[in-house]
């Protein structure tokens, strides 16, 4: 087996993985987000729809085999919305939760997802970045800033129903959803940047 269908091989398995594990973050993420009325929760569970997406249409782009120029810049330009929409999502949810439209709850569900995802996305994002720039893909390297961005959310997410859920301080719930916008913004713009880049797989 040559070199490139192992590195092929290790992608098609992490994006099973991420399949998997998104439809799981998903489902969870917003269900524990209605339940506490959490903008954190809704953010998480928002950007975990996103990459689920995103897995996908990556899964989609090597298991075809296309090495068309075309289909990498669709996957990073899809990713960059959605990323996009994401960040549109968290400033809505949790501009709502400040004016006192929903006063967020503690959730150990979401707790318990927050840390298990804050553990195992920043490993699953390196091991995208690490493969997409062996292959030089636009796709896969706009995957892992997904990935990335989940990891970096659980843990801001984490902290703000930690806050809420010890100190009872519903504000701390939308702040941490906030806090992450900028880095949304940053990556989806990267990926947008990326698929204006791509090269040939």
């Amino acid at each position: 087996m040559s070199e490139d269908s192992q590195v092929l091989r290790r992608i098609m398995r992490l994006q099973i993985l991420t399949i998997a594990w998104m439809t799981v973050e998903a489902i969870v993420g917003l269900g524990a987000a209605w339940t506490a009325h959490s903008p954190a929760l809704l953010g998480f569970g928002g950007d975990s729809v996103a990459e689920l997406l995103s897995a996908i249409i990556v899964f989609w782009r090597f298991r075809v085999g296309s090495d068309s120029e075309q289909s990498e810049r669709l996957a990073a330009r899809v990713t960059g919305a959605l990323l996009f929409a994401v960040a549109g999502l968290v400033i809505i949810s949790s501009g709502l939760a400040l004016l006192g439209d929903r006063r967020p709850q503690p959730s150990l569900i979401g707790i318990g997802l927050l840390i298990v995802a804050s553990i195992g996305m920043p490993w699953l994002a390196a091991q995208k970045r690490r493969l997409g720039g062996q292959l030089a893909s636009a796709a896969l390297t706009a995957d892992a800033a997904e990935s990335s961005v989940c990891g970096y959310l659980s843990v801001i997410a984490l902290a703000g129903l930690l806050i809420n859920a010890i100190v009872h301080a519903p504000w701390a719930d939308p702040i941490s959803a906030l806090a992450l916008l900028p880095h949304i913004v940053r990556e989806g713009w990267e990926a947008v940047s990326a698929s204006r880049s791509c090269c040939e797989v």
